[in-house]
């Protein structure tokens, strides 16, 4: 069950480009998704001001069915930051908040300082409470200890992480078993290794374009046809690479203008790709079978 992320506005404009591309978007959602991520990483949330961010919340809670979970980003540098935005996203519609650890002052996001943030968060957010460790784009991973730790809270209810070590991903499933937490791949690239340590899904920047294929490949885990699974993975890690480590954003907008979606531009700083970035993306899908 993996909840794609919504793309971000680039211009005052773009609300039109949204709403051109959200009907077909949605049209075509494979149903197994279980919800969207709205201003995440791929919602390039860093480059929005904060009255952006809660305006695309607004949308897109109206164009999203009622029965499809909507999670938030709301992380913000500061504990108090992080409290208002979660809040605010809670008034525009928000299911629970994925909260991004702070990095900004590295060095003093110990295990104890992110504990001390996120029980905050928790304590003062009317949504559950979804942590996210995004090490690529923070230089910072969520100590294990630290998540353990947090998952006895009541109000923090799963972690999303993109780290891509499986190792720890099955003992934080072992850890935090006997609590109502949900630990979920934060990437397609490792999408079903985690499945097999115990994972319920994942939230995947790909799922934008090839949410189907990943429904898929749950659907024949679960089924037990692992040779099939594994297959339909190894053809999913190029095109995931593409869009995450290797272009970015800037290559899953792209891909989006391919599968008929208006990826739009980024914001800068971030730039289009270049025409043989381009050929370079578009060879990761053609030679796995998605173009």
């Amino acid at each position: 069950s993996r909840a794609p992320s919504l793309g971000a506005l680039p211009s005052d404009s773009a609300f039109l480009c949204l709403a051109l591309q959200q009907d077909a978007w949605l049209q075509s959602v494979p149903l197994c998704l279980a919800g969207f991520v709205v201003q995440g990483s791929t919602g390039e949330a860093p480059y929005l001001t904060q009255q952006e961010r809660l305006e695309v919340m607004s949308y897109v809670r109206q164009a999203v069915p009622k029965d499809k979970l909507l999670l938030a980003g709301s992380g913000c540098e500061s504990t108090q930051g992080t409290i208002e935005m979660t809040e605010r996203m809670a008034e525009a519609g928000a299911d629970a908040a994925l909260v991004v650890t702070p990095c900004y002052f590295r060095g003093g996001m110990t295990s104890t300082a992110l504990i001390h943030h996120y029980t905050q968060v928790a304590e003062a957010s009317p949504i559950p409470v979804v942590l996210y460790s995004v090490p690529a784009n923070t230089s910072l991973e969520l100590p294990t200890e630290a998540a353990i730790v947090l998952a006895q809270h009541p109000n923090i209810v799963g972690l999303k992480d993109s780290g891509g070590d499986v190792t720890r991903l099955g003992l934080l499933v072992h850890k935090t078993q006997n609590e109502d937490f949900q630990v979920l791949a934060g990437s397609a690239g490792f999408l079903l290794a985690a499945y097999t340590v115990g994972a319920v899904g994942g939230i995947c920047a790909l799922a934008n374009v090839l949410g189907a294929p990943l429904c898929q490949m749950e659907r024949l885990w679960r089924a037990g046809r692992w040779d099939e699974a594994r297959e339909l993975q190894h053809r999913l890690i190029e095109p995931n690479m593409a869009v995450t480590r290797r272009f970015g954003i800037s290559g899953l907008k792209q891909a989006m203008e391919w599968f008929g979606y208006s990826g739009g531009p980024c914001r800068a700083p971030l730039l289009p790709l270049t025409e043989a970035q381009v050929s370079e993306l578009r060879q990761d899908f053609t030679s796995n079978g998605w173009l």
